[in-house]
C-alpha cells in the first residue's frame, strides 16, 4: 500500500475519462462521487480553492483539476502520481511484466478516490488527506469505507508503506508497518523523513522487476536477503535500511 503523491503528471487517454465503478473497490463508487462532488464545490471559487487545498500562487490553477475530473483524460495511477516516492519506479520505462506486477499488487491510498489499483484509470486531481471540503471531513469520510474494503479483499501480507496521515484514512488490522532507516559508520539506525520515501520507491520497484511472489514477511526477509537488501526486526518494528537499496533499472 502506497500513498498517492501531491505532484502528478499532466495529460493522459483523452479517449479514456474517469469510470468510477471501473475502478478497483467499485463499492466505494458512491463515496468516491461524493468527494468529487465536494472537491469541485470548494474549488470553483479562489478563495475558498486557496484555503481548502492549501494552494499557493504557484499551484492555485491545480484547482480547474477538480472541475473537469468527469472529462478530463486518464492514466494508469502508477504513472499519474510523480515526486520521490513515484520517480523510482521509472514506470513509464518498464516492461509489461513489471507493470502487470504493480497492477496486481498495488494499491494507492487516494483522498479523492480511496484506495485504487496501481493500474486503475485516473485523472490528475488536487486533494491531499488534510484538505478541508466544508461539511465533508475526510478524516470521518474515509477510514470506515475505506477499510472495509480493504480487509474484504486482503489476504497474505499487506505491506503498508502509506505516510500516517494516508494510512489513517483507511486503516488496516493486519497489515506490517515497515519504517525507513539509515545506518551510520557506527551502526547506529536513524530514521528518515524526506529520504524515506526515496527508499521505498526502490522496494517497490525492485519487488515488481523481480516478479517477487511474496506472501508472508518471511518471505519478505528471504527475498531482501537474496536481492542485497536489509529487511530486519528491531526492538518489534520492522525495519528497512535504504542504504541497501539502490536504483533500479528496467
Amino acid at each position: 500500500m502506497l500513498p498517492p503523491s501531491e505532484t502528478k503528471r499532466e495529460g493522459g487517454d483523452p479517449s479514456s475519462t474517469l469510470d468510477l465503478g471501473a475502478l478497483s473497490f467499485p463499492e466505494l463508487a458512491a463515496e468516491r462521487a461524493a468527494v468529487i462532488t465536494a472537491a469541485r464545490s470548494v474549488s470553483s471559487e479562489e478563495s475558498t480553492a486557496r484555503t481548502a487545498l492549501k494552494l499557493g500562487p504557484k499551484s492555485i490553477a491545480e484547482r480547474y483539476r477538480n472541475l473537469v475530473l468527469d472529462t478530463a483524460p486518464t492514466m494508469p495511477a502508477i504513472d499519474r502520481y510523480t515526486g520521490v516516492l513515484y520517480d523510482p519506479l521509472d514506470s513509464r520505462s518498464a516492461s509489461s511484466v513489471t507493470r502487470s506486477w504493480w497492477y496486481r499488487h498495488v494499491v494507492v491510498q487516494s483522498a479523492m478516490f480511496g484506495p485504487i489499483g496501481g493500474g486503475d484509470l485516473i485523472p490528475a486531481y488536487r486533494l491531499s488527506h488534510d484538505s478541508r471540503l466544508g461539511s465533508l471531513r475526510l478524516a470521518s469520510h474515509w477510514p470506515v469505507r475505506a477499510s472495509r474494503a480493504l480487509s474484504s479483499r486482503s489476504s497474505g501480507l499487506v505491506l503498508d508503506l502509506r505516510s500516517e496521515g494516508y494510512r489513517a484514512l483507511g486503516p488496516v488490522d493486519d497489515a506490517v508497518v515497515l519504517r525507513v532507516v539509515s545506518v551510520d559508520g557506527s551502526g547506529r539506525r536513524k530514521a528518515l523523513n524526506h529520504w524515506n520515501k526515496t527508499a521505498k520507491g526502490r522496494l517497490v520497484a525492485l519487488l515488481a522487476r523481480t516478479g517477487a511472489d511474496v506472501r508472508s514477511m518471511d518471505d519478505l526477509v528471504d527475498w531482501a536477503r537474496l536481492n542485497g537488501v536489509v529487511v530486519d526486526r528491531v526492538d518489534g518494528t520492522w525495519e528497512l535500511v535504504a542504504e541497501s537499496l539502490q536504483p533500479v533499472t528496467a
